[in-house]
């Protein structure tokens, strides 16, 4: 029953200084991770149409870009490779001298403190653009398991400290543990991508990364969108599997899932806020149709409202420069 007028909630809401006294979710520089897209070659810096401010990267331009980064406070950076050359087996991902592990040895010399993710997925090197090895027109779950946790443990060598399975195959991030245990690297983390659902939100992130399948599409080992309790089901068993983080892939659209995550495991949390939610927000600001700092603040408060600790964002610098 309501005691109006003796209550009136209005009344913490006066002023800027009352809000901010109670607020009860803040995101912080410190939650959010920044993807890079990084390519083979020198001197190059691609702008990426369909994500305006985003851009590809060689090697040799990452130091500047990190050095920004760091100084923004945001605390890690995940990447993304895009080889010269691709072949059926994605041999470039699990290449010494490939080009996320030439980015991570670029960056930790100049940027030590930040903290570096390398995806593992085999998309942006295979040739037919899917995320495993393709036997009679299906990615062998399998097979591609060795390939991962050769990449995997690649990128430990080259100097990552985290490392973060995307390719939803199962039992992936057994595989990476014991390759990484195996090899001296019990004390690098998983971050994996624990419900990565079959979205329509990518398609920029495929321009950007060039890992368009060629035939088909990811549906049979990425999760279909109406499934929630199969999301539990997942994180409960890349838990038993070894992650450290879990993680929930698209963040905005699948809010109730990073809630029932959050609600169901003690563990901390990750939410990827995918090229398809960046896009749409920077387009409509572009038209002046949205407030694309107050609409990205939104964002970013609801993902961390629903039980994310950590957002990994395109819009992470100019978020860490508004907060």
């Amino acid at each position: 029953m309501s005691n109006f007028p003796e209550m009136r909630l209005r009344r913490l809401r006066r002023s800027e200084a009352l809000r901010a006294l109670i607020r009860e979710t803040k995101v912080d520089v410190g939650d959010l991770i920044y993807p890079i897209f990084v390519v083979e070659g020198n001197k190059k810096k691609q702008g990426i149409t369909s994500m305006p401010g985003q851009y590809r990267f060689s090697c040799d331009l990452l130091p500047k870009e990190v050095e920004d980064i760091a100084k923004l406070g945001i605390p890690a950076v995940i990447l993304f490779g895009i080889p010269k050359k691709k072949d059926e087996v994605g041999s470039q991902a699990y290449h010494s001298k490939g080009v996320i592990q030439q980015a991570i040895r670029a960056i930790k010399k100049a940027t030590p403190e930040l903290v570096v993710i390398t995806d593992v997925c085999l998309c942006e090197y295979t040739s037919h653009g899917h995320c495993g090895v393709v036997v009679n027109v299906d990615v062998d779950n399998d097979k591609t398991l060795e390939l991962l946790a050769k990449t995997a443990l690649s990128h430990a060598q080259a100097g990552a400290d985290m490392i973060a399975p995307s390719d939803m195959m199962d039992g992936r991030v057994k595989a990476i543990r014991q390759a990484l245990d195996g090899n001296g690297f019990q004390n690098i983390p998983i971050m994996a991508y624990a419900a990565k659902y079959a979205s329509g939100f990518y398609g920029p992130f495929r321009e950007a990364a060039e890992s368009t399948p060629q035939f088909g599409d990811r549906r049979s080992y990425q999760m279909d969108p109406p499934n929630w309790r199969e999301a539990l089901r997942e994180v409960e068993q890349d838990i038993a599997e070894g992650a450290d983080i879990v993680m929930v892939k698209p963040a905005l659209p699948y809010l109730d899932v990073i809630r029932k995550v959050r609600d169901t495991f003690n563990y901390p949390l990750a939410a990827y806020s995918v090229s398809g939610e960046y896009a749409m927000v920077k387009a409509a600001a572009q038209q002046g149709w949205l407030d694309e700092k107050r609409i990205v603040l939104e964002m970013l408060t609801a993902i961390k409202r629903a039980g994310a600790d950590i957002i990994i964002t395109y819009y992470a610098k100019e978020a860490a420069r508004w907060l």
